[in-house]
């Protein structure tokens, strides 16, 4: 049942995202930007061919290769080891959708749809993929950090 509860979630993530960037093809990249909050956020269209931060962009068939191979791994660690519902779970489970979200964008685009732009630092202009795959990293970074901090004051304690 988990197995489930977790494709129609991977689903509907995937389904947010690329609604999200029809959206953002019909209405944003006619006008280029559109401000939000002044002088902190704003919605900008762009058009990136590469990974995060615009890197590996000469190479958009070897990412989206590497991306379909990460996406098959994630799933079958999710699917067929015992998994129960943790944090671990999740994040992998969004950084899955994440990625599918951005993979369906180089397969079929050539490119991937970004539009939020932060304006109150010098940062990439992103979109609601990325946050899940960047957001569910730290997450899950944190979250193994914590467990092997955990497992090493039990294994003191024993």
């Amino acid at each position: 049942m988990l197995q489930v509860i977790t494709l129609v979630s991977v689903v509907v993530l995937v389904a947010v995202d690329q609604i999200i960037k029809l959206l953002v093809l019909e209405h944003l990249k006619p006008i280029g930007s559109f401000p939000l909050i002044d002088g902190v956020l704003q919605l900008n269209y762009a058009e990136n061919t590469g990974a995060a931060f615009g890197s590996f962009s000469a190479h958009t068939d070897l990412l989206s290769i590497f991306t379909f191979v990460i996406i098959v791994v994630g799933f079958l660690y999710l699917f067929f080891k015992k998994r129960k519902l943790d944090v671990e779970y999740i994040c992998i489970s969004l950084i899955l959708a994440g990625g599918i979200g951005n993979l369906i964008d180089r397969i079929y685009r050539g490119f991937v749809v970004d539009y939020i732009e932060p304006l109150f630092i010098d940062f990439a202009i992103f979109n609601f993929a990325d946050i899940l795959v960047t957001c569910s990293s730290v997450v899950l970074v944190i979250w193994l950090l914590y467990e092997i901090y955990r497992d090493g004051k039990e294994k003191e304690q024993k």
